[in-house]
């Protein structure tokens, strides 16, 4: 994956375009692709500064999030409801999600799925 590059970058490419050079001449001056020193020169235009756009993160778990308390409500009806049958009652409403995706929501909010009751240990032989 790339790297954001440096503010500084960004700024002197801004510089020397508003110095009179183009954006494909200060890209080649200063290494960086065209298009990335047009994006910028748009950016500097818009907002006064080329500053990065935030990179990475979850953009898409308000989807589920939305139905957090749905969820909740399921669980507390039936202690021992899968995945599956949480995605298929979300799918009910009209919310489309993956079995990841339902996954990921009971983690983030610590909702364990464990069916069985632990086991005590073995007198015999260590288990781990």
């Amino acid at each position: 994956m790339a790297r954001t590059l440096s503010q500084d970058l960004r700024d002197r490419v801004n510089a020397a375009i508003d110095g009179g050079m183009s954006c494909r001449a200060a890209a080649m001056h200063f290494e960086v692709s065209a298009s990335s020193a047009i994006r910028w020169r748009q950016r500097a235009l818009e907002l006064g500064q080329a500053v990065a756009k935030p990179r990475g993160g979850d953009r898409h778990s308000g989807k589920i999030e939305a139905h957090g308390g749905f969820i909740r409500e399921l669980i507390a009806e039936q202690g021992d409801i899968t995945l599956v049958e949480v995605q298929a009652r979300l799918m009910e409403r009209g919310t489309s999600v993956g079995i990841g995706t339902v996954h990921r929501f009971f983690q983030r909010h610590g909702i364990t799925r464990k069916k069985r009751p632990g086991t005590r240990s073995s007198r015999t032989v260590p288990m781990s």
